[in-house]
């Protein structure tokens, strides 16, 4: 019985850190430019991580907003340029219509 435990501890241990592994954002610093826009083309809005201690939300269209935000461009540090302009961002307007 005491295999049977080990087996099954560390299979749950497996499954947990590949689990943990794959909720890791992608590192925005690691891309070029264009594998930034890219990736946020293709899934619509995506969470890099921009530094150390930081993360930004990129989207690729107003869709993907709330309804009283606003997009406006976000450049982010690449591989190959420190400022790149990966996609929008959404945030409130200083002055509404």
């Amino acid at each position: 019985m005491k295999s049977t435990t080990k087996i099954a501890s560390i299979a749950f241990c497996i499954v947990l850190a590949s689990g943990q592994f794959a909720l890791a954002r992608p590192d925005l610093r690691r891309m070029t430019c264009h594998e930034a826009q890219q990736m946020v083309k293709r899934n619509g809005s995506v969470v890099f991580t921009t530094g150390p201690y930081t993360f930004s939300r990129y989207v690729s269209d107003r869709r993907y907003c709330d309804r009283e935000q606003a997009t406006f461009p976000q450049l982010g540090p690449t591989r190959d340029n420190p400022k790149c302009l990966v996609g929008l961002e959404c945030r409130q307007p200083l002055f509404s219509n």
